[in-house]
């Protein structure tokens, strides 16, 4: 894979980010997903289908055999929020807690450090870096 073509996936994975974590986010998915039960389950399984729909299209697009990363997505996405989730709920952390925003942070930086995961399996799925 090209440098052009690394920046490219890198800069996918960061607009699915954005746009599954934020834009496609709702009040319903990002308050109920640390609650017990179907109440919790259900919303965090929605978001993180969400995120493996994203991984999807970026695995068909640079190497469809890595199809099964977003199966991957959808776990290692829904753990990561539902840990976060679980932690907020209980310790009734909100947006006026530094707390809160420290947890967002490490949450966000989780994401991240999965995507960097996802993308070094990817350039190593298409035949490594081109010179």
């Amino acid at each position: 894979m090209t440098a052009l073509g690394i920046i490219i996936l890198y800069l996918s994975f960061r607009l699915k980010q954005v746009s599954c974590d934020f834009l496609l986010n709702n009040a319903w998915m990002a308050l109920n997903r640390g609650k017990k039960g179907l109440d919790g389950y259900a919303p965090l399984a929605a978001h993180a289908a969400i995120h493996g729909g994203g991984t999807l299209i970026i695995c068909l697009v640079f190497f469809p055999a890595l199809w099964w990363l977003s199966i991957v997505d959808f776990f290692i996405h829904g753990l990561i929020d539902r840990i976060k989730a679980v932690v907020t709920l209980k310790k009734q952390w909100s947006e006026k807690d530094k707390a809160f925003w420290v947890s967002l942070g490490i949450d966000q930086e989780a994401h991240n450090l999965t995507h960097l995961c996802y993308i070094i399996i990817i350039i190593i799925g298409a035949g490594g870096i081109i010179l």
